[in-house]
């Protein structure tokens, strides 16, 4: 056999981009400060469940890779909270453009003093030029006045405005993110939320225990009213 026919016969090497098995799925850098962990918790198990009928994923500081330069010079995005709709639920390392097909469309990033800056400039172009981001926005969590939010449009961010009861829409998500003054997980604050458009706020992880624990108290009051009308009446109920 000749060579060219040798060459024709054997498969070709084409090297495959790395998986997410195969990529960093952590630089060992923490978050800012345990107000910037108890807000990113705020914004992401909520939208999680309000997602949890639907094809989608929420994930919370991650990395996002979306070009394979990205990936040579070590260059990794972390957004502190996005929203990716129509793709399989399930667990991920990492978010992987080229294995998915898509990026994400809801980000959101935390200021902070060290980061401010780039998530305002650098991030910004990246969620708008290479990851093509539908709806970017940014909040600090301890300076409630810093908060803007964009919407992508024929390929450039334009600032959303406020609505007329100061919140941010989002259409992707159809939901408002709100400034709501209060107490989460001890700590006192103006935090970033989730609401519906009717106003009415996505509850927390612990705000939906504490509304549990109340429906199983009045059932048991409830119970036990009954109860007593029945033995006033003359009947025993039953155990």
């Amino acid at each position: 056999m000749s060579a060219s026919q040798l060459a024709l016969t054997e498969p070709t090497e084409i090297p495959l981009p790395p998986t997410q098995d195969e990529l960093p799925c952590d630089d060992g850098i923490p978050m800012e400060t345990l107000r910037h962990k108890l807000q990113m918790d705020l914004l992401v198990d909520p939208l999680w469940t309000w997602l949890k009928d639907r094809d989608a994923f929420v994930g919370g500081n991650m990395f996002v890779y979306y070009s394979l330069a990205q990936v040579r010079d070590r260059d990794f995005k972390g957004p502190d909270v996005f929203a990716v709709l129509d793709v399989p639920r399930g667990e991920r390392k990492s978010w992987v453009l080229w294995e998915e097909g898509k990026g994400p469309d809801v980000v959101i990033e935390l200021l902070s003093t060290s980061t401010a800056k780039q998530d305002k400039t650098q991030k910004k172009q990246i969620y708008q030029n290479q990851m093509r981001v539908t709806e970017y926005f940014w909040y600090d969590p301890f300076n409630s006045e810093d908060w803007a939010g964009f919407v992508l449009t024929k390929g450039s961010y334009e600032p959303l405005a406020e609505d007329e009861q100061g919140r941010l829409l989002s259409q992707k998500l159809g939901l408002a993110l709100v400034r709501w003054s209060g107490q989460y997980r001890d700590v006192d604050a103006i935090w970033l939320r989730w609401a519906t458009l009717e106003g009415e706020l996505l509850p927390s992880k612990d705000e939906r225990a504490e509304t549990e624990r109340q429906r199983a108290e009045r059932a048991e009051q409830r119970a036990q009213e009954l109860a007593e009308q029945l033995r006033a009446i003359g009947i025993e109920p039953h155990q």
